[in-house]
């Protein structure tokens, strides 16, 4: 995956309420997973968490590459730490992180994920809150800690001294070294605790991809749609799709959804089921009996053409629930390619251990 990208939010699909209900479909708001990981652990928390809700995810990562923390008794860690401590107040006390070109407005619900510094929040994510800290407030915060064996009192004070002003779901969950195989038990029961911000809405987000590009859609409330979703929560699909007519892109979806034709007029944008298993998006208008799915939001029909890649045949669109900024979304390049979770191409015949991404999906290695 490349550069952050600016994406608009996904909807929590499904969460249970604090008496152990599973909430239905679209009555919590969207979410968004922020996490900083230097040793991986951080990441397999990410990694479990969004197998569970359907969130967003951003990394953030230094600007300075390559710095090791932990080198010389960890002498550059508690180095950036000291800086903060001393002029807590100061920006320039922060470490430069990258750039997060992103807007966290459309988002109600923000669960942190940070390793702990010896009894302090990790500096990178300090910095990430530290500049977030208005644009958090009031969103409904969670936060997750990952620790060898210390504590995690510490970071929690810390993040409620970086966002004074935001309402905390619930008590922090603490991950450490000799429970952390048990994450997903761990990660399960706190998200039930959780008090999640409402979202009025019904609605859903789904994410299409074409040719590293990629654009968010909501989607129908309505039997397809939502056995569509169910059908993502396993995994992205991707399927090829040919030109047609001069106004779509469509082929077959490889599975049916229920269906509920009308006769209606496409519009520009307009994402149908056809025949039950085939797919239409449209860049153009046409009058037929479809299943509506969705929408895609916020091009003109002119940048819907670039994007769908009108005239042309055998393109290659995913279909998925989750865009994982930092980065956006890796390409298969014929299925040999092998990307980590935060989107970085592995090395040909590298060594692997551990979750990545090969055709789209995520597989251990």
């Amino acid at each position: 995956m490349r550069q952050i990208l600016l994406f608009s939010a996904a909807m929590l699909l499904c969460c249970c309420s604090t008496d152990g209900e599973a909430r239905a479909q679209g009555d919590v708001g969207r979410t968004l997973v922020v996490y900083y990981s230097y040793t991986g652990n951080c990441r397999d928390i990410v990694t479990t968490l969004t197998s569970l809700i359907q969130a967003d995810v951003l990394e953030i990562q230094p600007a300075e590459k390559g710095l090791k923390y932990e080198a010389n008794g960890y002498a550059l860690g508690t180095k950036l730490l000291d800086a903060i401590n001393a002029n807590p107040n100061d920006a320039s006390s922060y470490p430069a992180i990258d750039p997060v070109a992103i807007s966290l407005d459309g988002y109600e619900n923000i669960i942190v994920v940070t390793p702990l510094w010896w009894s302090q929040m990790a500096a990178p994510m300090q910095t990430f809150l530290f500049q977030s800290a208005s644009q958090m407030a009031g969103k409904h915060v969670g936060l997750i800690v990952s620790s060898h064996s210390s504590g995690i009192s510490g970071v929690v004070s810390d993040a409620r001294r970086l966002l004074p002003n935001a309402t905390w779901m619930g008590e922090a969950l603490w991950i450490n070294a000799a429970n952390h195989a048990r994450r997903a038990t761990l990660v399960s029961e706190w998200v039930k605790t959780l008090n999640f911000a409402e979202q009025q809405s019904t609605m859903d987000k789904m994410y299409i991809t074409i040719d590293g590009a990629t654009q968010s859609a909501t989607l129908e409330d309505n039997a397809a749609a939502r056995a569509l979703v169910e059908r993502l929560r396993q995994s992205p699909v991707t399927v090829t799709l040919n030109s047609s007519g001069g106004f779509e892109i469509w082929g077959a979806l490889g599975f049916a959804l229920p269906t509920s034709d009308q006769q209606m007029t496409t519009q520009p944008g307009d994402i149908v089921l056809y025949n039950g298993s085939n797919v239409c998006l449209f860049y153009g208008e046409n009058s037929w009996s479809y299943t509506r799915l969705g929408r895609i939001e916020g091009l003109t029909e002119s940048e819907l053409r670039t994007f769908l890649k009108a005239g042309e045949n055998g393109i290659g669109v995913t279909l998925s629930l989750n865009h994982l900024t930092a980065v956006g979304h890796p390409t298969s390049e014929g299925g040999q390619a092998v990307y980590d979770l935060g989107g970085r191409k592995m090395a040909e015949g590298a060594e692997l251990q551990g979750i990545y991404i090969k055709n789209d999906k995520k597989v251990l290695l």
